[in-house]
């Protein structure tokens, strides 16, 4: 189960901030048709299978809002949920619960369409021995996020940003002069930091390996130059398979035993599982 560090649980505190000040504004008004010490109780369901994720953004949201809100949580991150029935409960002021439930709403209906394509994905290949990886074509300032639902759902990260971790690619291939000198640049700027270099063929794959690469990208191969590039290098370094990953297509990629399978669908094909809260009782 995925654990949310210091460092996350603070930006979810500044990301909520920045949330409610985008809806809020100078106020809801449409919540002051409301008499102030109305008192409701709620339910969250969800239309359609999905895996649950999001409970800390919508934790903060109250927080920030209006502390005396309780929210009482059915199912965890990671739960799979069942069509209608109620995760989460949630009672107190009735303008506070209004005003909180579309940016609480938000963050549950995205990250958890996230996790739910992560576990999709994740079970494809739940009998081989690799990896589904993420990527960073998330969406901008939800990177955070989304690579926790990634995690939730059962899948994994690959590098968070442009500092945890070497990707040379093509671009920086040809500004550095070739794939060796790259990488012998890259162990120079940041030793024990781990380098991977993106190739589109088998020669490229062996400079790569000679210039001690930890890790090959495989970028649009075919079926058979990854199996050739595997039996060949494997032990001296780890695969990733990259590039059209359908479901079909993961599947035969899974037989050719690379190590890791990428897919920028997982955080970039964003949709919302359809929520509702529903109004319970209410009392004056």
């Amino acid at each position: 189960m995925a654990t949310l560090s210091d460092s996350l649980q603070e930006h979810i505190a500044k990301h909520v901030q920045t949330s409610l000040e985008e809806d809020i504004g100078s106020g809801d008004i449409t919540a002051k048709l409301i008499p102030s010490d109305n008192t409701l109780s709620a339910v969250v369901i969800a239309r359609e299978p999905a895996v649950l994720c999001g409970s800390a953004w919508a934790n903060e949201v109250f927080s920030q809002l209006d502390p005396s809100v309780t929210l009482e949580w059915l199912a965890k991150d990671g739960d799979q949920l069942t069509p209608n029935e109620p995760f989460l409960k949630l009672s107190g002021n009735a303008r506070s619960i209004l005003t909180g439930e579309r940016t609480a709403l938000n963050y549950i209906q995205m990250l958890s369409y996230t996790a739910t394509v992560s576990r999709h994905y994740a079970n494809m290949v739940k009998h081989e021995a690799l990896t589904i990886l993420d990527t960073r074509k998330t969406i901008p300032s939800f990177r955070l996020a989304q690579k926790y639902a990634i995690t939730v759902g059962g899948a994994a990260n690959h590098r968070v940003g442009l500092y945890d971790a070497f990707l040379i690619k093509e671009n920086h291939i040809m500004a550095a002069g070739s794939i060796s000198a790259a990488v012998k640049q890259a162990q120079s700027i940041a030793p024990g930091k781990t380098i991977e270099v993106e190739t589109e063929n088998l020669t490229e794959v062996e400079e790569a390996v000679s210039a001690g690469a930890d890790i090959i990208m495989l970028d649009n191969f075919s079926l058979d130059d990854m199996r050739l590039a595997v039996q060949k290098y494997q032990g001296r370094v780890k695969f990733e398979a990259s590039g059209n990953m359908t479901d079909a297509h993961i599947k035969d990629v899974a037989s050719t035993g690379v190590d890791f399978i990428s897919v920028g669908a997982l955080t970039k094909h964003v949709q919302a599982i359809d929520l509702s809260l529903r109004v319970m009782k209410e009392s004056l």
